[in-house]
């Protein structure tokens, strides 16, 4: 799951916990024009999903052409991305007044998927940057549009498309006739229905 927001720039430094102050040992990272990513990561993701969110991002095309319409990609305007692991975007805020993060995957496997979608990244020639995993970070950012998409990979798990077209297409057709008795032949009727279903070509051929 991803939160990408468009940026003029962006930057993260990392804070010493028991100081207070900022963390000598990690140099900040700043970017210009570009995305800053929030990467929430759970146990269910994998080389499938990291191949389809870095393809997704690599060729999104959120960027203004000289028409002034979304029509440039990152790799057109030169862009760099800051990526940043962010566990809380998988909060369940459903009960209570204190989040559950128990979807969120566990840290030794959500630090190896952020770094190796960080690195499919760059091997779509892409400028990465990162924060530190799991650390107090500040990010700071300037949101240029504002522009703010969120990707998650449970798109991926999609209901078929048959049943769905063939529930959203169908409809009932009753018909009635009359039923011969000794007791009310003029008025008694027997009623028959049938479920009709028109599906598309599309459904058809899935």
């Amino acid at each position: 799951r991803i939160v990408l927001q468009k940026v003029s720039d962006g930057s993260v430094d990392v804070i010493d916990e028991l100081t207070g102050e900022r963390d000598p040992t990690f140099e900040p990272q700043r970017i210009g024009v570009g995305y800053v990513l929030l990467v929430g990561v759970e146990d269910s993701d994998g080389a499938k999903q990291i191949a389809w969110l870095a393809h997704k991002i690599s060729n999104l095309r959120v960027f203004e052409d000289d028409n002034g319409k979304m029509n440039r990609s990152i790799h057109d305007v030169n862009g760099s991305i800051l990526s940043i692991s962010q566990f809380t975007l998988y909060a369940d805020v459903r009960k209570g007044n204190r989040p559950s993060f128990v979807k969120a995957g566990s840290p030794d496997h959500a630090d190896t998927v952020w770094r190796q979608f960080n690195e499919t990244l760059r091997a779509e020639g892409l400028a990465v940057k990162e924060g530190r995993f799991g650390a107090h970070m500040r990010v700071n950012l300037t949101n240029d549009g504002p522009v703010t998409i969120i990707f998650d990979t449970d798109e991926l798990v999609l209901p078929p498309k048959r049943s769905m077209m063939a529930l959203a297409s169908s409809r009932l057709k009753c018909s009635s006739a009359p039923v011969s008795t000794n007791v009310l032949p003029a008025k008694r009727r027997s009623t028959t229905c049938s479920l009709e279903s028109k599906l598309t070509p599309a459904s058809r051929s899935s």
